[in-house]
């Protein structure tokens, strides 16, 4: 009796583990227009890291999808709003490298100086990412001259500049307070060879990663 009943719950278990193999081979081989709904629902439901797991189906299973592209900029946008940058340069690198033609990089390239913008008020600042982006917004300028966002990336980079010389100045000045001259003369002499070394610029009262950029 105790035998048979020990078959009965082997079955039983066997019966339950087919049912979830089925159940997990159900979540592949969807159309391209299931997983984009799931990005979709995901990120409504402030859940990006299931989005981006949709997104990997997307782009494994439809690797020819015209959906691939809206998807990339809706994840890119999605994670700027949540202040994940890296992840938001990521699609948007990905989306210039296979779709960027001229006319659709504009777009995806100015989202990605603004998403670099948007992360400088962070206290732990990059300053070769504010060199990198300051290259960036100088070639989107020459890239596309009568661009609808060109006002918007001369503001960001007028900031950007700001920004970097108002670094320079705190880490000179902290090379000279930890007795490091050598050190300090390095970013004087940056100081001394900027164009914004004459500009008549008001001190902010706040640090200068939040003043900036705010």
């Amino acid at each position: 009796m105790r035998l048979a009943s020990l078959v009965a719950v082997f079955f039983a278990l066997f019966i339950l583990s087919g049912c979830s193999t089925k159940s997990e081979k159900a979540i592949y081989n969807k159309p391209a227009l299931y997983w984009y709904e799931q990005i979709v629902k995901s990120i409504k439901d402030a859940d990006l890291e299931k989005a981006d797991d949709m997104y990997t189906s997307l782009s494994s299973e439809h690797v020819a999808s015209p959906l691939l592209p809206e998807a990339m900029l809706i994840l890119a946008q999605a994670h700027v709003e949540e202040e994940e940058y890296l992840l938001a340069n990521f699609y948007l690198d990905e989306y210039i490298k296979r779709f960027g033609n001229e006319e659709k990089s504009e777009y995806a390239r100015f989202m990605k100086i603004k998403a670099n913008f948007d992360s400088f008020p962070s206290p732990n600042r990059n300053q070769q990412l504010m060199l990198d982006t300051i290259t960036q917004i100088k070639d989107f300028i020459r890239k596309y001259p009568n661009s609808k966002y060109r006002a918007m990336v001369e503001t960001m980079l007028v900031k950007v500049r700001l920004g970097n010389y108002y670094l320079n100045q705190n880490i000179a000045s902290l090379y000279h307070r930890i007795d490091k001259p050598e050190a300090a003369k390095v970013y004087e002499e940056k100081l001394a060879t900027s164009t914004l070394k004459d500009a008549k610029m008001i001190e902010p009262d706040v640090p200068w990663y939040r003043s900036i950029f705010e």
